[in-house]
């Protein structure tokens, strides 16, 4: 059975409403069809009734012998019509029912009264009675029976009329058969409208689902629409839960700024004066200090990230700092000729704080223009709704596979000889891991190393 729990508002709705149609559709059709066919077998039975008086009315008896009257019904007169009739007595002392007079259509055959209908008549004379039974050729038969007595005549006499009720079946079999159709179609009808009632119900709310999502991916800061009274508080409330979490993430930032200052002044007194004081504590105070210092710095960067990345509001388009660090790394390395090709659709926007993505752009391709023979290739793309990539290639000398794990770590440097502390693609991991993204190294088409940023993307 399905689990209505787990599907969509939608289809829950569609679904109760098709199966309570059904059933209602269905108990409908049931009892159209049997009053139909009660009705046809009235009036079915109402004719029968007037042949069966016709026959008492008509009946005479003639020094004691019981004679039929003469009747016009031609189909009675024709062998096997479907309409017969026959007149019973019931000798003395009982045993059964005498064939006194019967019409020519039953030819060789009899009618044949069940026992449990005979029985019927002899309790209750002089009321007509209505009952199925076989007739001749064995075709179902409606009758309709009378038990009464005649002036001089000294035996009970039944007079039964019988017609093929294989028409009225006919008839109702096909009205069930159009009953049905019409139901069909309108319930496919009902189910049509039902979902179109459902679809413009709940418009409000898929407004309100693509209004949080805006807010999500940064295009809106709140909910702004007119929603009805049933939607209207909850809107309300997602906009105070946005403002509270703003206001969390602002203390955040504060807390980080001040234990940014307060940490860095005491580590810069000693970094100062371990450079005043030359000597063995000196030197160890000096590495500890710039240790704790990058420490520092390290878990700051990760706090920040992580609460700016919370933050649903920001949003920084990509081309134009991808186009102002292009400039300024040319002119850093305009002693080796480095040549920047970017590319980036003019409506990219990353999901997060300028800052930040200045800096994971900028480390990702200062450190190819670092190690580039002199052509660097960066591209900027939206991968997908929710993300963006930014792909940087260079025509340096590349890294062997089996450090391309080691050069995100922590001051991991791939050559001495070239300046740098080793955290310029360790701080592109952090970042990109607190904004729920990846850095991947690869092989570049260049002949160098192609680093691959996948971020959060901001619909622009």
């Amino acid at each position: 059975m399905w689990d209505l729990s787990k599907r969509s508002l939608v289809r829950r709705l569609v679904l109760l409403a098709a199966a309570w149609n059904l059933v209602v559709l269905v108990l409908a059709g049931v009892f159209l069809t049997a009053q139909f066919r009660d009705a046809a077998i009235r009036r079915f039975d109402q004719s029968l009734a007037v042949l069966t008086d016709d026959l008492y009315a008509g009946s005479t008896v003639d020094d004691g012998v019981l004679k039929a009257p003469v009747l016009t019904d031609i189909r009675a007169t024709r062998a096997y019509s479907g309409r017969y009739w026959t007149i019973f007595d019931q000798p003395a002392g009982g045993g059964g029912l005498n064939v006194v007079e019967r019409s020519r259509s039953l030819f060789d055959s009899d009618l044949v009264i069940p026992v449990e209908q005979s029985e019927r008549l002899m309790s209750e004379p002089g009321k007509t009675l209505y009952f199925d039974l076989k007739g001749p050729q064995n075709r179902p038969l409606r009758a309709a029976a009378l038990l009464a007595r005649l002036p001089g005549y000294p035996r009970p006499v039944v007079f039964i009329a019988a017609e093929d009720r294989s028409p009225i079946d006919a008839d109702a079999d096909r009205f069930g058969r159009i009953t049905t159709l019409a139901l069909v179609i309108l319930g496919v009808g009902l189910i049509a409208a039902v979902v179109v009632q459902v679809r413009v119900g709940l418009v409000p709310l898929f407004r309100l689902r693509r209004e949080v999502a805006s807010v999500r991916r940064g295009k809106a800061e709140k909910l702004d629409g007119d929603y009805p009274e049933e939607l209207a508080p909850l809107a309300v409330e997602l906009n105070a839960l946005l403002s509270h979490n703003q206001e969390v993430v602002e203390r955040q930032r504060t807390h980080v700024g001040n234990l940014a200052h307060a940490l860095k002044t005491p580590l810069s007194v000693m970094l100062t004066e371990a450079g005043q004081r030359p000597g063995a504590l000196a030197e160890v105070v000096e590495r500890q200090a710039q240790t704790m210092r990058e420490q520092v710095d390290h878990h700051l960067r990760r706090a920040r990230a992580a609460a700016r990345s919370q933050t649903s509001g920001e949003r920084t388009p990509v081309e134009p700092i991808m186009d102002e660090l292009a400039v300024t790394l040319e002119r850093i390395f305009q002693d080796k000729g480095v040549q920047i090709d970017w590319r980036c659709p003019d409506d990219l926007c990353f999901q997060g704080e300028r800052q930040d993505f200045m800096e994971l752009a900028g480390n990702v391709m200062e450190n190819a223009g670092k190690w580039c023979k002199g052509k660097v290739r960066a591209e900027a793309v939206a991968s997908s709704p929710e993300q963006m990539t930014l792909t940087v290639d260079d025509d340096g000398p590349g890294l062997p596979p089996d450090r391309w794990t080691d050069a995100l770590k922590r001051g991991q440097r791939m050559d001495e000889h070239t300046p740098g502390s080793g955290l310029g693609l360790s701080i592109v991991d952090e970042l990109a891991r607190a904004y729920g993204g990846s850095v991947t190294l690869g092989a570049s088409p260049l002949g160098g190393l192609r680093v691959t940023l996948v971020l959060p993307r901001s619909e622009g």
